[in-house]
């Protein structure tokens, strides 16, 4: 199982934002990448993840920039939306971008 690795630039692998990279945001990203925005609820219910849970993430993401949070009321009931900054799609694009590039290396 001895595999020689010819062209692959493992230096990207120290270029990848581990802030994206995390499972848990990476998915969070995927979803947000694909739609305007979503509220707080669908996005816990897409991910399968406690409110406690998603909100740290959602908070680092936010912090870094690559997230917007906007709360508002419907009706009484606080209602939180989410999309991803320009910041943020351009972190997920180079990301994804990383990744395609390391497993094309890997396959070359």
């Amino acid at each position: 199982m001895n595999r020689e690795v010819k062209n692959a630039d493992l230096s990207l692998l120290a270029e990848i934002d581990r802030l994206v990279h995390e499972p848990v945001r990476l998915m969070v990203m995927s979803l947000l990448y694909v739609v305007d925005s979503v509220d707080f609820t669908f996005l816990m219910n897409q991910t399968d993840l406690t409110w406690g849970n998603l909100s740290g993430h959602i908070s680092k993401l936010e912090e870094a920039g690559y997230l917007e949070v906007k709360k508002t009321f419907k009706g009484k009931r606080p209602k939180t939306t989410l999309k991803l900054s320009f910041r943020g799609r351009q972190a997920f694009r180079d990301y994804a971008n990383t990744m395609k590039q390391l497993f094309q290396d890997f396959n070359d």
